[in-house]
């Protein structure tokens, strides 16, 4: 059944290319991390941050349970911190779907001594958490978790934190952010093999920005007790997850998509997009802060998804449309996400006429020169919706797309951006 967030609209989308020029949306990764910071400043701080979403509204529900102050207009969000850290105050911090809210602020709600619960929705309750509660269970909390929830009491202490790499960097940066309010110096010891690292970098420069600076040595952090300090303005920079999708379609055709708002130099791993279409043949261009993709000849490729998972479905509709035998590997972590997207990205792009079969770690793609198109589930999940839309480019007919509010996980206006490059979306 669909999780309340969403309704049962359905996209109907026109074969055809998409041309014309975006403003990209600010990063909701950049943005979790700069409210989060905001909140628990001294001072208020204004967070440019224009277009909110559904995973972003998450993280400020769940700062304003803490006790933040916070208003959101066409500019962005302005921050009043928390007042009293809430020891022992029972609060409803309601995280819907977002693993990125979960992840960090319930070390936060930790380290802040609140009895705090968060109601989880859809399948964030089956994403992985067992190595973040550990941690907090050894250094003072309680943790109850539940199918429909997760409950946390006492109080965080300082200490030595192990985490490993290779599960979600969610965890490492939740615990970067909640340390620093501890009453005594901790560290934090990452193991294994790193992922998602551009991620980690993110949340260290967001701690900088408010003044909070663990030291690195390797991939181990001393965190002393820190008082995070407003700048007294942020911005959330532009968001290359949700900007993949429209180079995606450059890459397929069309005379052109021009977007701004990107930074080339950002942290974001998704900007390998970039990168990964050239490989396998699109044309890219940088002109000052215009970035421009226009189709070129496409040709297979091997694409590993350790650091660029959510990648994976819109790439895999472009190679669902380029000759031969394209690899994604290294993607296992995809079928603990809001849907299993391995099989998910499998199941939309067969049913739409492509040849992709799931692999122990990836996704073995035959290309195919058009795809017949038909009827889709989103799976509730925002990129399987975003990867179908990519798909109908290339389609013979028309694409329904269930489901298809599951973007406002993400990109509210996702649909409606769509048309702005000349498709047609008719919503049904």
């Amino acid at each position: 059944m669909p999780s309340e967030s969403y309704d049962v609209t359905m996209a109907q989308l026109q074969p055809g290319t998409a041309s014309g020029a975006l403003e990209v949306i600010p990063s909701k990764s950049s943005a979790h991390r700069l409210l989060i910071c905001a909140a628990l400043a001294q001072g208020e701080t204004e967070v440019a941050c224009p277009q909110s979403s559904q995973d972003i509204d998450a993280t400020v529900a769940c700062l304003e349970g803490l006790g933040a102050l916070i208003h959101h207009d066409h500019r962005g969000f302005q921050v009043t911190p928390l007042g009293k850290a809430p020891r022992g105050e029972a609060c409803l911090l309601p995280c819907r779907e977002s693993g990125s809210t979960l992840r960090f602020l319930l070390p936060v709600a930790g380290a802040l001594g609140a009895l705090a619960t968060f109601p989880l929705e859809g399948r964030l309750g089956q994403r992985p958490m067992e190595p973040l509660v550990e941690q907090l269970a050894r250094h003072g909390c309680t943790i109850r978790q539940e199918p429909d929830r997760v409950t946390i009491s006492g109080q965080l202490r300082p200490g030595h934190y192990v985490l490993p790499g290779d599960v979600s960097s969610q965890f490492i940066s939740g615990l970067l952010m909640a340390l620093p309010l501890l009453e005594g110096p901790s560290t934090l010891e990452v193991t294994g093999e790193v992922q998602s690292v551009g991620y980690i970098q993110m949340t260290l420069r967001a701690l900088a920005a408010f003044g909070v600076r663990p030291h690195q040595q390797g991939w181990t952090f001393t965190i002393p007790a820190q008082g995070y300090r407003s700048p007294g303005a942020a911005l959330a920079e532009g968001d290359w997850s949700n900007a993949a999708p429209w180079l995606c379609m450059g890459a397929l055709g069309g005379t052109g998509i021009f977007l701004r708002g990107l930074d080339p130099n950002s942290l974001q791993g998704d900007r390998e997009v970039c990168e990964i279409l050239s490989r396998m043949g699109a044309r890219i261009h940088w002109d000052g802060d215009l970035l421009t993709v226009r189709p070129g000849q496409l040709q297979a490729a091997t694409i590993d998804a350790r650091n660029v998972p959510d990648l994976v479905p819109v790439l895999s509709a472009v190679a669902a449309l380029t000759p031969g035998e394209t690899r994604i590997i290294h993607a296992e972590r995809l079928r603990l996400k809001e849907s299993n997207r391995l099989q998910t990205t499998a199941q939309v792009l067969n049913a739409l006429g492509g040849d992709v079969t799931e692999t122990f770690d990836g996704l073995r793609i035959r290309g195919r020169e058009t795809l017949a198109g038909g009827v889709v589930d989103s799976h509730l999940d925002h990129r399987i919706a975003m990867a179908a839309a990519v798909a109908s480019t290339g389609c013979e007919g028309p694409v329904v797309v269930r489901m298809a509010d599951a973007v406002k996980k993400s990109y509210p206006a996702f649909w409606l951006h769509m048309e702005q490059l000349g498709r047609q979306v008719k919503m049904i």
